[in-house]
């Protein structure tokens, strides 16, 4: 029998003028970028928290302490496939990922495809399997206002062998 479990991800971070602006492992030209001890990559951390919490891991604050420099600057496509082998290794598989990016400007819906690819690859999944979204606040709130972004994400994933 096949256990499910759903997790919750959601990450916030501050915009800032001397950052590149990396969203689900995309470089995306724009005049600002994420504050962040990683590269504040707020996509793919959103996802992170959302699979290590549907596996009971954790968080990511605890799982990559931001007081650790090995975490300086890292990719966090690196960091979701430290989580991939985390969940596998506790009997989970992603049966999907449903992630919305909570940002006024720039529009990302000529990256969204590239996005979903590269959560997928690092997982060792199917793009199938994740859909990347994105919302204007319509101008309310820090996300709307410019001033950062944040991201919510939502997964599925399935152990075998466990009882519903």
């Amino acid at each position: 029998m096949t256990a499910l479990r759903i997790g919750h991800g959601y990450d916030v971070h501050r915009l800032a003028g001397d950052r590149k602006l990396i969203l689900g492992g995309v470089e995306i030209p724009w005049e600002k970028g994420l504050l962040g001890h990683s590269d504040a990559d707020v996509l793919v951390h959103a996802v992170m928290d959302a699979l290590a919490g549907a596996a009971r891991l954790g968080d990511i604050g605890k799982l990559f302490p931001d007081t650790d420099p090995a975490y300086r600057g890292i990719s966090s496509l690196k960091l979701l496939e430290e989580v991939g082998r985390l969940l596998r290794g506790s009997g989970f598989a992603v049966v999907n990922i449903d992630a919305t990016l909570l940002a006024q400007a720039p529009k990302i819906a000529p990256y969204k495809a590239r996005m979903a690819e590269n959560i997928a690859a690092a997982l060792g999944i199917e793009a199938e399997q994740v859909s990347v979204k994105a919302t204007t606040e319509e101008g309310l709130g820090f996300t709307g206002d410019g001033s950062g972004m944040a991201a919510h994400a939502v997964v599925l994933v399935e152990k075998k062998g466990a009882s519903l």
